[in-house]
C-alpha cells in the first residue's frame, strides 16, 4: 500500500514522485511505501505551517483543545488499525502495542485537559501606576522529530503540547516507521484541524530533515532520538538560535544492594530491559550488583530471563524483533567486542536458529556476565535486548560508575536502606531515578536527561511549559 505525507490537509506524493519502502521486522516483507519528499515538500510545509500558526495561536486554549479531544477520538475508534500497524510496521507484541495507543491518547488528553491551565505570572512594579506582567506565549512552528520505537505515542506526546499552547506543528516520522504517522494524520483530516496546524512529511534526514532543522521558520524543534542525532540538530539549528527540547539516549544502570530484595529485582530488571525487545530509552541497560550478592542475583537474573519467548508479535505476542537491521547489526558488533574483552555469554548471545526467525530482526534474549565498566556493552547503549552484568564492591562504587558516564537519562537502585536512597536523590547525574522501581512513566511526570542525554523534556506541566516562551510587559496606567 502507498501512505502519502499531508500537507496543509492535503494528500502528497513526493514533488518529484520518489518512493520509500516500509519493511515489517519480523520478517523482512516490504509491505508499504511513503513518499521519499524533497526540500520542495519542506518548503510547502513550512509556510503552511507558519502561515497557519497565526490565527491558531488566536484561539482560546480551549477550542484548541476541543480539536484535540477530537483527534483521541479518532485514535479510539481505529484503535484496532493502529495496533496492527505497530505490530507490523515497529514490532511490538500486540499487547505492547495496544499500551501504546493507550499512551497516546493519555498523552493527547492531558495536554487537551492543560487548556485552561495555561498561565502567567503577575508581579509588583517599583513604581506606582504599573504593572508587570509576564506572559507566556507560543513559539510559533515548531518540528517534532521523532523516533521509530515509539511511532505514535511519540506524536501524541510532542503533537499535544505542542497544539494545545498555539504552536504549530511539522511531523517528521523515523524512516522506518513513517505509516504509522500517515494514519494519525488521516485522524487529524477527520478531526477537522484547519490547514497546516499539523503537517507531516516523509523522508530521509538528508533531504527532509536537514532542511527543516536548518530553517528560520521552525522556532521550536523537539528530537527524541540518539546523542548523535541531538548533537546534529543542536549544529544544524545554531545558526538560528531555534529554541530545542532534545530527549536524547543514555545507559541506564540497574543498581542491586546487598539489603535489596533479590527476587523483586530480577523480576524487575527482566521487565526494564527487554520491554519491546531493549528499545526503550530508560530501559535498564546494565547491571551494578553488589558484590557480595551477586551469585544469587545473577541466578534469578538469568531464571527470568530465560522465560522470555521469542514470537512473530502478529501471531503470538512474544519478544519481537529489533526494528532496523543496521541496528541488529550494531547489538552483534557491541556483543562481539564485549565477548573478545572478557565478558562470557550466559543467555542467548547471536541470532536465533530456528528457521521461523531465518528472516527478519531477530536477537536472543542475551544476559553477559563478567563484564566491566569497560566493557562495550557498559560503555555504549545498546537499546536491544542484551544485559550486562557488572560487580561492584559497594554503593560508593556503583555511584562512581554511574556517574562517570558522559550521558544521564534514567538510573534504577534497589535498596532497603533509607540514607543510601536519599543520598543517591542528591547525588545520582540523570534526569530519572527509580527506587526500588521497575520501568514506569506516568504522563504527569517530567521526562528529562542530564549531561549528554539532552536539554529541555517532555510530559507533565514541566513539559507543557517547554512549548511556551516567554514575555514580559511592563504597563504603565
Amino acid at each position: 500500500m502507498f501512505y502519502k505525507s499531508f500537507i496543509d490537509n492535503e494528500w502528497v506524493e513526493a514533488s518529484n514522485g520518489a518512493r520509500m519502502q516500509v519493511q515489517n521486522p519480523a520478517n523482512g516483507e516490504v509491505w508499504a511505501e511513503v513518499p521519499a519528499c524533497t526540500g520542495e515538500d519542506v518548503a510547502r510545509a513550512l509556510a503552511s505551517s507558519q502561515r497557519a500558526q497565526k490565527e491558531w495561536a488566536l484561539l482560546p486554549p480551549v477550542e484548541r483543545a476541543a480539536y484535540i479531544y477530537r483527534i483521541t477520538e479518532g485514535i479510539e475508534r481505529e484503535r484496532d488499525l493502529f495496533e496492527e500497524l505497530l505490530v507490523k510496521e515497529q514490532g511490538k507484541s500486540r499487547a505492547e502495542a495496544a499500551g501504546e495507543v493507550t499512551d497516546t491518547i493519555r498523552y493527547l488528553t492531558y495536554s487537551a485537559e492543560a487548556a485552561r491551565r495555561l498561565r502567567g505570572d503577575i508581579f509588583p512594579s517599583d513604581n506606582p501606576r504599573e504593572q508587570l506582567f509576564v506572559y507566556r506565549v507560543p513559539y510559533g512552528v515548531t518540528l517534532g522529530l521523532c523516533a521509530y520505537n515509539y511511532p505514535l505515542a511519540l506524536i501524541g506526546r510532542k503533537a499535544g503540547p505542542a497544539l494545545v499552547t498555539g504552536n504549530t506543528m511539522i511531523l517528521k516520522p523515523h524512516e522506518a516507521t513513517p505509516v504509522t504517522a500517515s494514519v494519525f494524520c488521516r485522524i487529524v483530516e477527520e478531526a477537522g484541524l484547519p490547514p497546516g496546524v499539523i503537517n507531516m512529511v516523509t523522508g530521509t534526514g538528508g533531504e527532509v530533515g536537514a532542511p527543516l532543522v536548518a530553517s528560520p521558520i521552525v522556532r521550536m524543534i523537539t528530537l527524541t532520538g540518539s546523542i548523535r542525532a541531538g548533537q546534529a540538530v543542536a549544529k544544524a539549528s545554531a545558526q538560528n538560535i531555534t529554541a530545542l527540547s532534545l530527549e536524547l539516549g543514555g545507559s541506564a544502570p540497574f543498581i542491586v544492594l546487598k539489603d535489596a530484595d533479590l527476587d523483586a529485582a530480577a523480576a524487575a530488571c527482566v521487565q526494564a530491559r527487554f520491554a519491546n525487545a531493549g528499545q526503550v530509552c530508560i530501559c535498564s541497560e546494565s547491571v551494578l550488583v553488589e558484590d557480595s550478592v551477586a551469585d544469587a542475583f545473577t541466578e534469578k537474573l538469568l531464571a527470568y530471563a530465560a522465560e522470555i519467548q521469542l514470537g512473530d508479535p502478529a501471531v503470538n505476542g512474544g519478544m519481537g524483533p529489533i526494528t532496523t537491521a543496521d541496528a541488529l547489526q550494531r547489538v552483534e558488533r557491541i556483543v562481539a567486542d564485549s565477548v573478545a574483552s572478557g565478558a562470557k555469554v550466559a543467555l542467548g548471545g547471536k541470532r536465533p536458529e530456528a528457521a521461523v526467525f531465518a528472516s527478519g530482526n531477530w536477537y536472543e534474549p542475551t544476559v553477559l556476565v563478567d563484564a566491566t565498566p569497560e566493557t562495550a556493552a557498559v560503555q555504549e547503549e545498546i537499546f536491544g535486548p542484551v544485559l550486562p552484568v557488572v560487580r561492584v564492591a559497594d554503593y560508593e562504587e556503583a555511584l562512581a560508575v554511574a556517574n562517570s558516564r558522559p550521558d544521564g537519562l534514567s538510573a534504577y537502585l534497589w535498596t532497603q536502606n533509607p540514607s543510601v536512597y536519599m543520598d543517591a536523590i542528591q547525588r545520582l547525574e540523570t534526569g530519572t531515578i527509580f527506587l526500588n522501581s521497575g520501568i514506569v512513566g506516568y504522563i504527569q511526570g517530567y521526562h528529562n536527561g542530564h549531561k549528554l542525554s539532552g536539554v529541555g523534556g517532555e510530559d507533565g506541566v514541566h513539559g507543557i511549559e517547554g512549548y511556551l516562551q516567554k514575555r514580559t510587559v511592563y504597563q504603565r496606567y
